[in-house]
């Protein structure tokens, strides 16, 4: 004979379909077990009064009701707002390198932040929007007087400063791993050499600090040195030294470089693998071979080293080739001007690279000396290289970059005058007499 086993009926607490009712959603008591079936069953069977012995807190089920309902809210909301950020960044809309010169347009973005102050931070509301809090506070701080809330940004009323595209130009050139082997003075030569952008180098240290542009290297720019001897003609005065460069595999090479102390022109200079006098007996006959001053006799600028005091250079100094001094002992000043240079070379081009053997750091060198002597202006010089210094060819140079900065000065008057909104632009009635009177 069959048996049947009897299915014991599952019951919950009604506090669970009283809640289900209240915020009409079977899936809220999913997670505590019940059936969505059984919780679809509760929202359309009829409703049974229950009789308990506890206490019903009704206004604990209406809190967890009101907790869902927001929970949902809040999930649109925030899907909304993405939806319209993404839309507003695809059409272009942004703040960057852009004036706003109608001060409706302001107070609106004014008003729209102040009423977030309750609901996100000054810095978060910001962010949203792209707008950098010194250019907030200024709007905030500006005067009413020509109707334009940011007037000091008006490029009419300042027409001197640089324009926008010159800014982008800096930057680029500034940010350029091309010209990180030159430093931010003189990359603002070059940039006028090359007719890109005519600015003192003050305006673009300005711009570097202000913006926080980074260079493509880790430098700490060391202190301005102070002025030492200057020489007032070509093959007067050499500086001659020698320093000693790591390679990654922990071997050394040393590196001997002849520095003129007119036109800080790299006269010769020699990489060899070992430490020895001889290479600097070869650098300083390789300088006096190529000296455009044949009638006088150069004066070696020399520490106390034993590369530059031995029996070699001594040989040298006797046949009246040259003459030598001794820095700090037979003269007051110091043989900084080639030791600056090492500094140049290693900390802005050789120390970039991957220094794994002599021949790397030859070739190195190379490039950088012929760029240091014949690309690369010297501050100095007033836009000249020390090439030109160095043979007479570079007189016209700072005549023909003053021409030519008038010119830009004047090209940025125009480009910022022609500039206008409809604060600026006179009444259609003024131009109309305007031109009746001509």
């Amino acid at each position: 004979m069959a048996t049947f086993k009897t299915r014991l009926q599952q019951s919950y607490d009604h506090r669970l379909r009283d809640l289900v009712r209240a915020t009409g959603d079977p899936n809220v008591v999913a997670e505590l077990g019940v059936p969505r079936s059984t919780a679809v069953g509760w929202l359309r069977g009829e409703l049974r009064q229950v009789i308990s012995a506890d206490v019903l807190d009704m206004e604990h089920v209406r809190l967890q009701a009101e907790v869902l309902k927001l929970r949902s809210r809040i999930r649109r909301l925030g899907a909304i707002t993405r939806l319209l950020l993404a839309l507003v960044r695809a059409m272009g809309a942004h703040l960057d390198h852009v004036r706003l010169p109608e001060g409706a347009a302001r107070a609106r973005l004014l008003r729209a932040v102040e009423g977030t102050e309750k609901v996100l931070s000054l810095r978060g509301a910001l962010r949203v929007l792209h707008l950098s809090v010194s250019r907030y506070h200024q709007w905030r701080r500006a005067e009413q007087v020509c109707g334009l809330d940011d007037q000091a940004n008006c490029r009419r009323s300042a027409p001197t400063r640089l324009t926008v595209d010159e800014v982008l130009t800096i930057k680029s050139m500034v940010m350029s791993p091309d010209y990180r082997h030159v430093s931010t003075g003189r990359l603002a030569v070059l940039a006028q050499r090359l007719g890109r952008v005519f600015a003192a180098p003050a305006t673009w240290y300005k711009l570097v600090r202000e913006r926080g542009w980074r260079r493509p290297r880790m430098r700490v720019h060391p202190q301005r040195p102070k002025e030492g001897v200057r020489a007032s003609e070509p093959d007067e005065l050499w500086h001659v030294d020698t320093t000693i460069i790591k390679l990654i595999d922990g071997t050394k090479v040393s590196l001997h470089a002849v520095i003129d102390n007119f036109s800080r022109r790299i006269l010769a200079w020699r990489v060899a693998e070992r430490f020895e006098f001889e290479s600097t007996v070869a650098v300083l006959q390789q300088a006096a071979r190529g000296a455009v001053s044949a009638e006088d006799i150069p004066t070696l600028v020399v520490d106390g080293g034993v590369e530059n005091v031995n029996a070699g250079v001594d040989e040298l100094i006797e046949s009246g080739l040259l003459r030598r001094v001794l820095a700090l002992k037979d003269v007051m000043f110091s043989n900084s001007m080639i030791e600056a240079w090492w500094r140049t070379l290693k900390y802005q081009w050789l120390f970039l690279n991957t220094l794994d053997s002599s021949a790397t750091v030859r070739r190195l060198v190379s490039f950088y000396v012929v760029s240091h002597n014949s690309e690369i202006p010297h501050s100095a010089f007033r836009g000249q290289t020390p090439d030109e210094v160095y043979y007479g060819r570079g007189q016209t140079v700072p005549d023909r970059l003053a021409a030519a900065k008038q010119q830009a000065r004047a090209a940025r008057l125009r480009a910022n005058r022609e500039i206008s909104c409809h604060q600026c632009r006179p009444p259609i009635g003024d131009i109309a007499e305007a031109s009746v009177a001509a």
